[in-house]
């Protein structure tokens, strides 16, 4: 470099804070020294000095390579700027004052002096220094970096990874672990639940103000989604510890088929074609009562003409109208309560009535009303028995009720479906097992008179047609190959006999509905006469006393 030239660069070097050149502004030293906001050499044309050292350090022989090295310490004591890496995939090195901050590119400074051109700086370096990238900064350019979600988002993507698992349900409280349940069983998602205000405004954008209001008030709403390109969802959203917390369930996108449940077809057949009384499946929370209503409703559909009311909370399955006209109210969207949808709906000529759930006494009361004029009611029941079941509908009342509630109930009862999940063979899927209640002049007159501990016992013998215990369902489940021995004496009510009856031990479950190929019992010996003689090699001889 000539003498003209290396004077030139220090007088440019030396010249006052924020001096105009042509293409931009190149800060002093003293600026950046003094910590205030400088323009990134990265954008700001070379200055003479800078390129006076970057030629001496090209025709060094240190046997660095071409363009690898930072710019060397005198550019930094002739600047006053400390060179650092930019996350920025068109630099390779952003400004740092001595007192830390660290200014921004502008786009004026981008311009070189003299011929307005873009001036870069060689990006050699970069991968090798990027471990010493800072945490947590500005989002970077050209790396490999994870995007953030949102939460709406990522609500979305977990439910995804629900459906493509197969999972039944998708539980998330805020700040915790999702999670979902497969094949019965609790499994853990990858990521954390948001906290409560970004999941409370998820679930308020989901579920509207009115039951935002709701959720708020009495701390948890049930409400039915429909989702573009994931489907349908039961959602229901609490509180737990005084934050939001929900569970979203799957609900199938058109009505199952009888056929493809694993029930017992032909009895459902037959108690879905009834056109008075009431019908209650029961069970556990996520057993399936809601499925085996809406397989009873398609069979309906397709081979009867009817007019089909549904009151839920909320409407789960859609169904689409073949030889029935079905008509769906939710219960907080079109009748305020089941009580008050089932009293009008007496005056929507209906033929069949769905209501949701028994959950008190004025709902039965009024669901006996409709049974009695000649309707065909069906309903659900948290028990897990038919003398459950029973007692459970009579509980709603006073005592000095319960004697005419029986002998109402008794006198319009037609079936009671009692069904859990069991583990399959090898841990893939459920299989369900039920016990089945129907009308008989017997059962009538044991639930009129209140013995219903003896229900179970009845059911349990097999004698009558229609009745399946437990037991046997169990039974048929286990020769079908479909579940253990150990998983059906855990699942039994009582264990014992199904342990005796797998052993022939028993002569239960030998009527008209015995699982087949269950082992007979041994027949019972035949009882000697009183007058019969005994055996002649046992008659003792008179002998001659001679």
């Amino acid at each position: 470099m000539t003498p003209d030239r290396d004077a030139r660069a220090h007088r440019l070097s030396q010249s006052s804070e924020g001096e105009q050149i042509p293409g931009g502004l190149l800060p002093s030293a003293g600026s950046a020294a003094a910590g205030g906001q400088g323009v990134s050499p990265l954008r700001a044309p070379l200055s003479l000095q800078a390129e006076s050292s970057e030629a001496q350090r090209r025709s060094s022989n240190s046997g660095r390579e071409a363009g690898a090295a930072l710019p060397s310490s005198n550019t930094v004591q002739t600047t006053g700027i400390h060179p650092a890496l930019q996350p920025d995939a068109h630099a390779a090195a952003a400004p740092q004052s001595s007192a830390g901050a660290v200014p921004q590119p502008s786009a004026e400074s981008a311009q070189t002096a003299a011929g307005g051109q873009p001036t870069q700086a060689p990006l050699s370096g970069l991968e090798a220094l990027d471990a010493a990238l800072p945490t947590g900064g500005p989002e970077m350019t050209g790396v490999n970096v994870k995007p953030t979600l949102s939460p709406r988002h990522q609500l979305e993507a977990w439910l995804a990874a629900m459906i493509e698992n197969e999972s039944s349900d998708l539980i998330l409280r805020a700040g915790g672990r999702p999670s979902c349940r497969l094949h019965g069983r609790i499994k853990f998602l990858e990521g954390t639940v948001p906290h409560a205000g970004a999941l409370m405004e998820v679930i308020g954008g989901i579920i509207g103000p009115t039951r935002m209001n709701t959720w708020r008030e009495q701390g948890s709403v049930d409400v039915g989604l429909q989702l573009d390109g994931l489907g349908r969802f039961r959602l229901n959203a609490y509180k737990q510890m005084g934050e939001p917390a929900l569970v979203l369930r799957r609900i199938s996108d058109s009505p199952p088929s009888i056929d493809s449940l694993s029930l017992p077809t032909a009895e459902l057949r037959q108690l879905a074609l009834r056109k008075r009384g009431i019908l209650l499946v029961t069970g556990i929370a996520g057993s399936g009562k809601s499925t085996t209503l809406g397989g009873m409703i398609e069979h309906m559909n397709h081979h009867a003409e009817r007019h089909i009311i549904t009151l839920e909370d909320p409407v789960e399955m859609i169904f689409k109208e073949d030889r029935c006209v079905i008509s769906q109210r939710e219960v907080g969207t079109d009748v305020p309560t089941f009580h008050e949808g089932l009293r009008h709906s007496l005056r929507q000529s209906p033929d069949v009535i769905l209501i949701g759930e028994m959950r008190d006494a004025e709902t039965v009361r009024a669901a006996l009303d409709a049974t009695e004029t000649g309707h065909l009611v069906m309903s659900t029941c948290h028990t897990v028995n038919a003398s459950q079941t029973v007692d459970r509908i009579v509980g709603f009342f006073p005592p000095e009720q319960h004697s005419s509630v029986r002998s109402r109930l008794a006198d319009n009862i037609v079936g009671v479906l009692s069904q859990r999940l069991i583990p399959r063979r090898g841990g893939e899927g459920l299989v369900p097992a039920v016990e089945l209640m129907v009308s008989t002049p017997h059962m009538r007159e044991l639930v009129a008179e209140g013995r219903t501990t003896e229900l179970g016992g009845v059911i349990d013998q097999g004698n009558e047609a229609g009745m399946i215990s437990f037991n046997l369902s169990l039974r048929r489940l286990i020769m079908a190959g479909l579940i253990d021995i150990e998983t059906a004496l855990d699942s039994s009510d009582r264990p014992d006999e199904l342990r005796l009856a797998l052993r022939g031990f028993t002569t239960a479950g030998q009527g008209p509905n015995a699982a087949p190929n269950a082992p007979k019992a041994a027949p019972a010996p035949k009882k000697r006469p009183a007058s019969a003689p005994a055996s002649p090699g046992l008659i003792r001889r008179k002998t001659d006393p001679s």
